[in-house]
């Protein structure tokens, strides 16, 4: 087999913990192109990464990837997405990479309709998957606002147009309580420049220990290959981060709930897509109609994936077998117990509502994971920035505007 590298778009957290992958499976260090020096990348000793301010330029994406691949001619390069951005060029501009650069095949019709969550929503209404109770608001025709229930829920419909956006007061998603705050959040948005529709969707009662989390690889014939169910004891309080877990259990939950018919309802979802490589299900459990609403997918592996690693489905190595080494991968569902925290055991016993899940997680603390923790990333440096990350969660739930 020729030899291959690993290369990774971006330097987030997801960006993190897939270089720490492929550094924990085949002790190589991966090389990342980014557009932002963000801190979850800085000081790493298992990556090495290099900067571009105009990597969302499409044509200087496409560049970059190819003068990458042709200084590594000799090896095959597995290019690995980590935002919905880079997954959509990819899938856009598959005949402009070179030879040698393997990724997971995505066609872009199918991921703009996991990508648009207008798109989303209205494409797979009757699939197999639940949905929360939705409405749709063009930001350059309508003027009606929809009779809602509040709190609602409010989200870009065009996720990718959004991310690029830059504006003070910019949430990930907002939870809004009356039709004033609609309205005058709906301004925020328009003024910002935001030129598509907004999502408007109900907000499905109870704390966060009502999310859940489903990891899925579908290999390159289409079939799903790994799969996990995860309930989240607490999600991200930042602006920029809510929606996402901050600690979560694998193989557990608190409400007694079997979660293989809505894994059977994942499986039928994906292999009816045609399409290949990690997907995640960000879920929320409705108490009221006893179903699991799926809130997105995400046309990638998520900020929190990383769990299903030490659980025996390495990403990377998942990737290397199936794309470049051609296996046949063996199915694998993962019911094993994990915690996976982000978040400092203080957050856990502070802000964790659902008490099950907290004594459980606190159970399992001196074995949880934590995907920006490295024991092989010998970096004082870095080892100083974590801790710091660590102290910030406080003020970070303490000033949240995000209230469950």
């Amino acid at each position: 087999m020729k030899e291959f590298k690993v290369l990774i778009l971006g330097s987030d957290a997801n960006a993190y913990y897939m270089a720490r992958c492929a550094y924990e499976a085949y002790h190589k260090k991966a090389h990342l192109i980014a557009k932002d020096r963000l801190a979850f990348t800085k000081f790493s000793n298992i990556l090495t990464i290099e900067y571009h301010e105009d990597l969302w330029d499409e044509t200087k994406f496409i560049e970059y990837v190819n003068t990458y691949a042709k200084e590594n001619a000799n090896y095959k390069i597995l290019m690995i997405s980590t935002n919905e951005t880079y997954s959509v060029y990819i899938a856009r501009n598959k005949e402009k990479f070179l030879e040698n650069i393997i990724f997971p095949n995505q066609s872009e019709s199918v991921l703009v309709t996991l990508t648009n969550k207008e798109k989303f929503y209205k494409t797979y209404k009757h699939s197999t998957l639940d949905f929360p109770e939705t409405y749709y608001f063009d930001t350059t025709k309508s003027t009606v606002i929809p009779t809602m229930n509040y709190p609602m829920i409010l989200k870009p419909a065009n996720v990718v147009e959004y991310n690029h956006l830059e504006f003070a007061g910019k949430h990930k998603i907002f939870k809004l309580n009356s039709e004033e705050e609609l309205k005058r959040t709906i301004e925020l948005i328009k003024k910002a420049g935001y030129k598509d529709r907004l999502i408007l969707q109900e907000f499905i009662p109870g704390d966060d220990s009502h999310l859940f989390d489903s990891v899925v690889y579908v290999d390159k014939k289409g079939k799903v290959k790994v799969i996990s169910f995860a309930q989240i004891g607490i999600q991200e309080r930042s602006k920029s981060m809510v929606g996402n877990a901050a600690a979560l259990i694998n193989g557990f939950n608190t409400f007694g709930i079997d979660p293989e018919p809505m894994k059977e309802k994942i499986i039928t979802f994906m292999e009816t897509l045609g399409m290949n490589g990690f997907y995640e299900f960000d879920m929320k459990y409705d108490e009221k109609t006893k179903t699991f609403k799926v809130l997105e997918i995400n046309a990638r592996q998520g900020r929190c994936s990383y769990y299903i690693s030490p659980l025996g489905a390495n990403l990377v190595e998942t990737l290397v077998k199936d794309l470049i080494e051609k296996e046949e991968l063996p199915k694998k569902d993962l019911k094993g117990e994990i915690l996976l925290s982000f978040v400092p055991k203080k957050i856990i016993k502070k802000y964790v509502s659902n008490d099950k899940f907290k004594q459980k997680a606190l159970k399992m603390w001196r074995k949880r994971v934590s995907p920006m923790e490295c024991k092989e990333d010998k970096n004082f440096l870095r080892f100083l920035m974590m801790k710091k990350r660590l102290w910030h969660y406080q003020k970070e739930y303490k000033d949240s505007y995000w209230k469950e």
